[in-house]
């Protein structure tokens, strides 16, 4: 297995609709409407030759569970909706369909979920000490 680099995540990210090459935190990134959809992580406790992609967090630990070679997290990382990736230990086909669900995600995550139809909103409430009308 050839070993993996960022330019191959540009190559197949870029393939993807609407995906542009940019920057997060100055380092190269793929981004998807303004969102970070892959990067070279800027933060010390990634190793070398990684890459952080924002996923799904139940995902991600699925990842984490099935192959903890190839996906870790980091306590800095940990937070957010991202995994990271040892490029030396991912197939080229993986690393495709991790960005493909990535995509996935950020496309999903931007939609507004629909608001329930519960009937007329109450009127609100005003607090404190209710005024006399003027002029009457």
């Amino acid at each position: 297995m050839a070993m993996l680099t960022f330019n191959t995540v540009r190559e197949l990210g870029l393939a993807l609709p609407d995906v542009v090459a940019g920057t997060a935190y100055g380092a190269p990134a793929l981004k998807l409407s303004g969102k970070l959809l892959a990067c070279v992580p800027t933060n010390k406790s990634a190793e070398a030759n990684s890459i952080v992609v924002r996923i799904d967090l139940e995902q991600r630990a699925e990842l984490l569970r099935q192959d903890p070679n190839v996906y870790y997290i980091t306590d800095h990382y940990a937070p957010h909706p991202t995994v990271l990736v040892r490029l030396s230990r991912i197939a080229r086909g993986d690393l495709g369909q991790l960005l493909r669900d990535a995509h996935r995600f950020i496309r999903s995550s931007g939609r507004k979920p629909a608001l329930p139809v519960t009937g007329p909103k109450p009127r609100a409430r005003r607090s404190g000490p209710r005024r006399k009308p003027r002029g009457r």
